[in-house]
């Protein structure tokens, strides 16, 4: 094999190595992509790293290759809803005559890497991938660097594998079974002791009352509902959405963001609408349960990303539209909720995507929201 043609491959492999086993891209598939390979973390400065390895003979040639890359980007945009998304491009075969420095940034960035010892005149590569210069020596040479490099990729494949099954498969959904079934009998006993109109008058969420120290409804509301049809469209949605939001984050997380959304469907409630009507029902608490399956698709959006477009946004979107034009709906209850089941599930964080420094942050907002909620819920209550 030609020297320079060696090189070029251990480069490449390199580079896939690290940015797979280090870094955790995954690789994408593209039709009709020849002589390069690319590489996506959603959660990575440049979400798009792509290794070419095709010969860029002149400027024109890389002008086109750059027309490409955007098409293909703005493709994975919208499949990912993302709305600004870096490229890094590693060209092993650079022409003499081709001169990236004079190429227009704008979110693309690109790199001449037909040697390792390349990368260091590129600050943003080192600033966003300090230890690549490091992690790009090896030892092996020839078959046993090819053989090394294989078997580590294929193991990290089948730890992701493993974490997205274990994630995806599916869950007995006890917690939301208790939910529903708590509602059930606490709607039934209500009715069958004659004591619903007296239920609603000490447990249901009503500001002025609130506000004199009867705290315990900002909770209790949310397990009185009006009537059977109330009743039973709320413990439908709950099991469907709560069962997915169950298996997916696990019951201690579901927990905490279900009484999390609660409160602050109770608390921006109270804020604009407590001292017009009592408010009962679950479903400030299922908003917050879809505030936390966006949260979650977001970062399974990979996986998720038809069913986010087709299902959940349009879901939320339409509940939210009916909440506004049609009469006795609590809808900025639902507007709470929502907003703090997306903060809640961002504080409680994301199975294998989020770590503690973003948990921390999480809980950080979370207390702001609350104690600026508070303020404004005791304060400016109508």
């Amino acid at each position: 094999m030609d020297n320079s043609l060696e090189k070029q491959n251990e480069i490449i492999m390199k580079l896939l190595h690290y940015f797979i086993t280090e870094k955790n891209y995954n690789p994408i598939i593209l039709q009709g992509a020849e002589n390069e390979i690319w590489l996506e973390n959603l959660s990575s400065d440049y979400k798009i790293v792509r290794i070419v390895s095709g010969h860029i003979h002149n400027n024109e040639q890389l002008t086109f290759d750059i027309f490409k890359t955007k098409r293909v980007v703005k493709k994975i945009k919208k499949q990912t809803f993302s709305l600004n998304m870096n490229v890094l491009s590693f060209f092993t075969d650079l022409g003499e005559n081709v001169h990236l420095e004079n190429v227009k940034k704008n979110h693309m960035y690109f790199v001449n890497v037909s040697d390792e010892k390349n990368l260091n005149k590129y600050d943003f590569v080192l600033k966003s991938f300090p230890d690549i210069t490091k992690k790009l020596v090896m030892n092996e040479k020839g078959m046993q660097l090819y053989l090394k490099i294989t078997r580590d990729i294929n193991v990290k494949n089948q730890r992701t594998n493993r974490e997205v099954e274990d994630v995806f498969k599916e869950k007995t959904p006890i917690v939301t079974r208790v939910l529903v079934a708590l509602n059930i009998m606490i709607y039934f006993y209500m009715v069958l002791t004659g004591n619903s109109e007296l239920f609603t008058a000490r447990f249901a969420l009503f500001g002025p009352y609130v506000q004199l120290g009867q705290y315990y409804r900002l909770f209790t509301a949310a397990f009185l509902h009006a009537d059977i049809f109330h009743l039973l469209f709320n413990c439908y949605a709950l099991y469907i959405i709560g069962s997915q939001v169950e298996s997916y984050l696990g019951k201690f997380k579901y927990i905490v963001i279900y009484i999390i959304s609660i409160f602050s469907s109770s608390l921006l409630s109270m804020l604009f609408a407590g001292g017009n009507y009592f408010s009962v029902g679950a479903s400030g608490a299922i908003f917050g349960l879809m505030g936390a399956l966006l949260y979650f698709g977001y970062y399974y959006r990979v996986y998720l990303g038809n069913v986010l477009k087709s299902q959940i946004i349009p879901l939320i979107v339409i509940n939210l539209i009916i909440g506004f034009v049609a009469p006795d709906i609590d809808n900025f209850g639902h507007i709470g909720g929502l907003i703090g089941g997306i903060l809640a599930t961002y504080a409680v964080g994301i199975k294998y995507k989020t770590g503690s420094f973003e948990k921390i942050n999480g809980w950080i907002l979370l207390f702001i929201y609350f104690a600026f909620l508070i303020f404004m819920a005791f304060s400016y209550a109508m």
